[in-house]
């Protein structure tokens, strides 16, 4: 790996940090890297994504507890597939809003 240096003012050191800050980033070296290479950052603040993380996470169990017990000659329960059905179509919203989203992104 080659390494480069140059020299900065205050002023402009500044100006780099606190768009760091908004682009959310924290690697001033990894930032100015993909400054030089690309030109741009991208920041999508798409709150849907947490909630799509939280509805995978909770499907994930119950589908991981459900295998378990049939595997080991227990039953399933109408109730529990209940819950993952319903898990899985909030997804499907959620995802559908995302896309939306995404697609506006020019």
């Amino acid at each position: 790996m080659t390494a480069i240096y140059f020299k900065l003012t205050e002023r402009e050191r500044q100006l780099i940090e606190q768009k760091m800050a908004l682009a959310g980033v924290n690697n001033m070296s990894a930032y100015i890297r993909k400054m030089c290479i690309d030109g741009y950052t991208i920041n999508l603040q798409i709150p849907e994504l947490k909630e799509c993380s939280r509805y995978l996470q909770a499907t994930s169990n119950n589908v991981n507890q459900i295998a378990k017990r049939l595997n080991s000659g227990g039953r399933y329960y109408i109730g529990e597939l209940a819950e993952v059905e319903s898990c899985l179509q909030e997804n499907k919203k959620l995802f559908g809003s995302i896309f939306e989203q995404l697609s506006k992104i020019k």
